[in-house]
């Protein structure tokens, strides 16, 4: 038995079980992990933002649409990339749910070698996604450790701004200012003013993109 490690996760959401089970038999027989949901809001309460994944989804559904899915995933800063499944005459739908982000749509009968390489295509943008959500969500944390006071200094740090011109700006003393740095930068594990800046600023190492 092949001990290869799936190529990632696939979740299927659709009202209709056929087209659930026809996407479920071609994705697994390439060897990704499916997960089908037969509803968004089954899907929305088993969805791990955590896990490396993509998203193929009905446009048009009872209760909760795709298009409110979107909206829902969009207000959880979700890092998921979305295909929608489209009938004929959802077309102009679809192409508003690119402009908000959606990677790309497939209509109705799809063909199965554009929707394997389309998964394909998902899944590599998801890696670089997921890399960079998890990036921002640790700097987040860091930065939710500082109180109001240390991140008013360091808004001014990275503003450019001198200890004594903190100073004058916040109406402490310097030594204060002084005391504060040093805070910002144990809690922020930051060695050097450049590390305190890229944490601040969100920099993480840039990844070569082809």
């Amino acid at each position: 038995m092949s001990l290869i490690p799936k190529k990632g996760t696939v979740y299927v959401v659709d009202d209709d079980e056929a087209v659930r089970d026809s996407l479920q038999w071609l994705l697994e027989g390439k060897d990704y992990r499916v997960r089908c949901f037969d509803s968004a809001e089954s899907f929305l309460s088993r969805y791990d933002p955590r896990e490396v994944a993509c998203l193929i989804v009905d446009i048009r559904m009872g209760g909760m649409t795709g298009l409110e899915l979107q909206d829902r995933l969009i207000e959880r800063k979700s890092p998921l990339p979305i295909v929608f499944i489209t009938g004929h005459g959802d077309v102009p739908m679809a192409v508003n749910t690119m402009k908000k982000g959606a990677m790309d749509f497939i209509q109705k009968p799809f063909k199965e070698d554009e929707l394997v390489s389309l998964v394909e295509r998902m899944l590599e943008h998801a890696k670089d996604a997921f890399a960079e959500y998890q990036s921002q969500a640790s700097r987040d944390a860091l930065l939710s450790k500082l109180t109001s006071r240390e991140a008013q200094v360091l808004e001014r740090i990275v503003a450019g701004r001198l200890n004594k011109q903190i100073a004058d700006d916040l109406g402490i003393s310097i030594k204060t200012v002084e005391a504060h740095r040093a805070n910002i930068m144990e809690k922020l594990n930051a060695n050097t003013v450049a590390d305190l800046l890229k944490i601040a600023l969100g920099q993480t190492p840039a990844k070569a993109t082809s």
